[in-house]
């Protein structure tokens, strides 16, 4: 049985740090640029900047924390149906 809160969190660090990470990366380098311009379209206030990675991080964790908590949940429901 998984715990839906805390696989929540560790997926929500681990989306928040991947999206603060890959926005610095790509302010310097210009890398992803394309898909992080389409992320600003799906994030509101998002944008490749510093304000941005902060933006980019909370809605990271917050993503990777309702996907990672709903499959947990998924799981835990369909474990308890098997004979």
């Amino acid at each position: 049985m998984l715990n839906p809160t805390r696989l929540g969190i560790a997926g929500g660090i681990i989306g928040g740090v991947c999206m603060f990470l890959v926005t610095l990366f790509s302010l310097y380098t210009g890398y992803a640029a394309p898909f992080l311009t389409l992320l600003s379209s799906v994030y509101v206030g998002y944008k490749i900047s510093w304000i941005g990675s902060i933006i980019g991080l909370i809605y990271g964790f917050i993503d990777g924390f309702i996907k990672l908590y709903v499959l947990a949940w998924i799981y835990n429901k369909l474990g308890k149906t098997r004979v």
